[in-house]
Order: C-alpha cells, then sequence, then structure tokens
C-alpha cells in the first residue's frame, strides 16, 4: 500500500462512514478498484479511530450537556436508549461474524446491499419530519436498523436515520440518535478488530497509518457536516441515486 492509497482510502472510509452510501461497501470496491489488499486490521483500527473523533468533534456540544447533566433523569434516559440501541449491533455482529466476513469477499452482495440501501433512502423522501423524541422503544428499534447495517453496503446512517424519521422523530433528533449511536458502534468495532490485530507484525508503514487516520478524520468531519445540512434541507433521499448508480454499474463492471 502507498501513501496516495492510504490517503484514498481513508478518505473512502471518513465520506462513506457518515454519508448514507455505506463505508465497509465503499472499502470492499475501493480495494477492488485500487487492485489492493488491506494486510492484517491495523488499518481498519486507525480510520474507524479517525471516524470516532470527527464525531466527537462535531457533537460535542451534546456529549458535553449528556455527561454534565448526567444526574437528570431526561440524561440518563437519554444514554440508556442509546445503550440499548446498540444491543442488536453486538448480537448480530458476534453471532454472525463468519457469515459477515464472507460477504467483504463478495462485491456481487455488496452491491446488491447498496441497492438496498438506495431504495431505502427513497423511502425517506416519503417521510414527514414529525416531533417525537426517542423512546426506550424507538431506541431497540433503531438499533435492529443498525444491526442490519452490519452488513457490507448497507448503510448505517441510512437505516437509523430513515428508521428514526419513519417512527415519527424529525430529521435533526434523527441525526442526533444516529451518531450518538455510532459511538459505542464505532468504539466496539473498533475494539474488536484490534483484538483480532497482531500490532507488531504490521507490513503498513507508519506513515501510511497516521495519513489514512488524518484523512478519515478531516474526510468525516466535513461529510457529517453536510450530512446535516442535507437533512434540514430535505435532501436526504437523493443519496439514494448514488447507490443505487453505483450498486449496478458495480454489479455490470465487475
Amino acid at each position: 500500500m502507498t501513501l496516495i492509497d492510504a490517503i484514498i482510502l481513508g478518505a473512502l472510509q471518513g465520506i462513506t462512514e457518515f454519508l448514507p452510501i455505506s463505508s465497509s461497501g465503499h472499502l470492499v470496491l475501493g480495494q477492488a478498484l485500487l487492485g489492493i489488499e488491506i494486510p492484517g486490521n491495523a488499518f481498519e483500527v486507525v480510520t474507524h479511530l479517525g471516524t470516532l473523533l470527527s464525531v466527537f468533534c462535531v457533537f460535542w456540544k451534546d456529549i458535553f450537556s449528556l455527561i454534565t447533566s448526567i444526574n437528570q433523569k431526561e440524561s440518563q434516559k437519554y444514554i440508556l436508549y442509546i445503550l440499548m440501541g446498540t444491543l442488536p449491533a453486538v448480537i448480530f455482529g458476534l453471532s454472525a461474524k463468519t457469515t459477515i466476513a464472507n460477504i467483504f469477499d463478495s462485491v456481487q452482495l455488496v452491491s446488491g446491499a447498496l441497492i438496498f440501501t438506495g431504495l431505502v433512502l427513497f423511502f425517506s423522501k416519503r417521510l414527514k419530519s414529525g416531533s417525537k423524541p426517542i423512546s426506550l422503544k424507538s431506541g431497540i428499534i433503531i438499533g435492529l436498523a443498525q444491526a442490519v447495517a452490519i452488513i457490507p453496503g448497507i448503510s448505517r446512517s441510512g437505516m437509523t436515520i430513515t428508521t428514526a424519521m419513519a417512527l415519527g422523530t424529525s430529521g435533526k433528533g434523527a441525526a442526533k440518535f444516529s451518531f450518538l449511536l455510532a459511538i459505542p458502534a464505532i468504539s466496539g468495532a473498533g475494539l474488536l478488530t484490534a483484538l483480532d490485530t497482531s500490532f507488531s507484525g504490521i507490513s503498513i508503514p507508519s506513515i501510511s497509518l497516521f495519513a489514512a487516520f488524518l484523512s478519515a478524520f478531516i474526510v468525516g468531519y466535513v461529510s457529517l457536516k453536510w450530512l446535516l445540512g442535507m437533512l434540514e434541507s430535505g435532501r436526504f433521499h437523493l443519496f439514494g441515486y448514488y447507490c443505487i448508480f453505483v450498486g449496478l454499474m458495480t454489479m455490470i463492471v465487475m
């Protein structure tokens, strides 16, 4: 892997982690197009850390507010909803680990999953922005949607935000819960990957890993701000065209 490859794949992780176009699916396609195979899991760990840092930077006020008001009942309930919403992904991720790994090796399956994501995003256009707050029930249902998005090609943000809006939450409230829900999800995925990684025998140069981390962080931050703007303007569904186009083209060409 060259330094340029690391920057490109880091940027790819950053832009697709938050935009509803599937980061895992694009990393599979990105490696196939660049003709490289990333050795080990160290690269995945550092790019996860980069995107996680961008979430903290964008939502630091919400995170700080939850921490400082943790003695208040509303904050405690919201944190509980995030934790309960995380459980489905943990259960599904651990129980179907081998199956998910096999999907990573199939470009065709990833293409089909991207088309499915596009259809879900088109559905979001028909949803009217509501005002219902997140509840324990809706938190778990959104968590189930996040669990489905573990499949490469299915967007985590697309599934969780669309599900939250379908349950009557506003676009802004859906995005906030989705990305706060991403913190334990990304942290957990990074931790599990790190535990499976032997850092003593890493073949990727340190400068490439740092470049990938920085690229994932900067692009992730910009992408997250852009997505929030798209939600505010009611253009969230437009990402569906991209997902279906990429899915169909990949299915035909590769």
